[in-house]
């Protein structure tokens, strides 16, 4: 398994599921409009065939270790667009989740 390719599908992954996400709450929320809702949900779409692209074959083992590129990911997220500004348990939190990461998708396996 190529671990690049790995990391980077997890990225893809989540700017489709975190972006899609926000595309919905700023067409419900922010009353954008369904154009942003409909976008919203083409890319929550797009997130669950990326997803399906980790050479791994361990359904369990992609969506645990996502759940972690989530956390990160939804904090960046938020930093980039809304102008959120994580607190040190913020980012301690989201080191140990890429830490999970690490562990559960490339720690060798026997």
């Amino acid at each position: 398994m190529s671990v690049a390719r790995s990391l980077l599908l997890f990225v893809l992954a989540a700017v489709a599921e975190i972006g899609g996400a926000w595309l919905i709450w700023q067409g419900v929320r922010e009353h954008r409009g369904t154009w942003w809702i409909g976008a919203g949900v083409v890319a929550l779409a797009a997130y669950g065939f990326v997803a399906t692209l980790q050479p791994d074959a361990h359904f369990g083992r992609i969506l645990a270790a996502y759940g972690g590129v989530f956390v990160a990911g939804s904090l960046a997220w938020g930093m980039a667009m809304d102008g959120f500004r994580p607190d040190r348990w913020d980012v301690a939190g989201a080191l140990v989740c890429l830490l999970g990461v690490a562990v559960i998708m490339y720690a060798p396996r026997t």
